[in-house]
């Protein structure tokens, strides 16, 4: 069974950081290429970061890069992302989701192309 567990998330002042992790299980980890997603109340869901297991390549959207850092643990099948200088409007539900196949950038806007995705985790940020 396919499992993507996000954890991490929490309520945190503008200007502060939070860590998500997801855990996965279920299928080969460095086959895939794990994706951030976010999504707040009334938008569409977005893409922020994705991560090529395979290589450790990393993709960021829009003004994600330089605040946000996504990596991963291969032994554990778990990638982070560090959330630095956090903002209100980065409040939302963060998901992870698995792709089969290298990253790119493209890819963060084709949330179709994950095959697998996590129950999300809430970001709160306050002002």
């Amino acid at each position: 069974e396919v499992q993507l567990v996000e954890s991490g998330g929490g309520l945190v002042q503008a200007g502060g950081s939070l860590r998500l992790s997801c855990t996965t299980s279920g299928f080969t980890f460095d086959d895939y290429t794990i994706g951030w997603f976010r999504q707040a109340p009334g938008k569409e869901r977005e893409g922020v970061s994705s991560i090529s297991s395979s290589d450790g390549s990393t993709y960021y959207t829009g003004s994600f890069e330089g605040r946000f850092t996504m990596s991963s643990d291969n032994a554990k099948n778990t990638v982070y992302l560090q959330m630095n200088s956090l903002k209100p409007e980065d409040t939302a539900v963060y998901y992870c989701a698995a792709g089969l196949g290298s990253g790119s950038y493209y890819r963060l806007y084709r949330p179709y192309e994950f095959n697998y995705w996590g129950q999300g985790t809430q970001v709160t940020v306050s002002s």
